[in-house]
């Protein structure tokens, strides 16, 4: 392990012994599911086939994210041990979480002068951010310094590629992404949206699919047109899911067959319960290194 300690966020929907093995600490989001709030665990408090079936059967989740104290409680014993750190937040375009860890970053300056904590904004969500710790967290292992590492990360960002489909837009409804009318007739109509992550870490629309066979299709296609190398991409590839796991290993099956040079097989998880409260059950995402995201 490196000379600093990388830290992140829940949101970056990777599993609970990934972390342990990679020795990534992560600070917990929140959400409330039927009157009741709980930590955003990795699936730890509330499994997430329960989490996607209360969702299913009517439930409305509300998120809410780290706060200043939270993270100064998360930052200090860090501190207190002597050890700097490099957290890596959530995207500023999707959540306000970035800004409360800058403030709680300098609070603890204030009461450890000596310690080094930075900040980077991912601009990036779910496991495409966890593709970027995953990244950071390998530079870490080779001993570079955390100066390197965060303008490492800094520099990078905007290359980790985020597309979604989704087969069920009742969240994306609720949550008014898309309006009451567009999401009967894509219910009617068996439409797909193709979403990804824009420059600013937003979350925008690229287009509408019919049916679910076609959208796992385009979504290979836009790793093809994106990846580094297109075809020959030698990096990793993650993908996550809401409740939609023999759809997510469709996807991962066809990148398999078409990009033979990937680093290690496909890695599938599950989109956690605060980026799944917004999404809903139904959703497949693909993450990769590729070319630079534009507007």
């Amino acid at each position: 392990m490196g000379k600093f300690v990388l830290t992140c966020c829940s949101t970056a929907d990777l599993s609970r012994e990934y972390f342990k093995q990679r020795q990534i600490p992560y600070v917990c989001f929140h959400y409330t599911i039927d009157g009741v709030t709980y930590p955003d665990d990795l699936g730890e408090s509330v499994s997430f086939e329960e989490f996607y079936n209360r969702i299913a059967k009517g439930a409305a989740p509300v998120t809410s994210q780290v706060n200043v104290e939270e993270y100064c409680n998360f930052f200090e014993p860090f501190l207190k041990e002597g050890k700097d750190i490099l957290h890596l937040t959530l995207s500023s375009g999707l959540s306000g979480t970035h800004n409360s860890a800058c403030v709680a970053r300098e609070e603890m300056k204030e009461k450890y002068p000596d310690r080094t904590i930075e900040i980077i904004d991912s601009l990036g969500a779910s496991s495409g951010y966890g593709l970027l710790v995953d990244k950071v967290a390998d530079l870490r292992d080779q001993e570079i310094s955390l100066p390197d590492a965060a303008a490492w990360a800094e520099d990078n960002r905007l290359f980790v590629h985020h597309w979604f489909f989704s087969t069920d837009l009742t969240s994306f409804k609720r949550g008014g992404r898309i309006s009451a009318t567009s999401a009967m007739l894509g219910t009617v109509l068996n439409i797909c949206p193709l979403l990804n992550i824009n420059d600013s870490g937003r979350l925008v629309a690229v287009q509408k699919i019919r049916t679910k066979k076609r959208a796992i299709q385009e979504i290979v296609k836009m790793m093809e047109l994106h990846a580094d190398q297109g075809i020959n991409y030698k990096g990793k590839c993650f993908i996550s899911h809401s409740a939609c796991e023999n759809d997510a290993e469709e996807v991962a099956k066809l990148v398999e067959e078409r990009f033979a040079n990937l680093s290690g097989p496909v890695v599938i998880n599950s989109v956690g319960t605060v980026i799944g409260s917004h999404t809903g059950p139904g959703t497949v995402a693909l993450f990769f290194f590729g070319d630079r995201r534009t507007p």
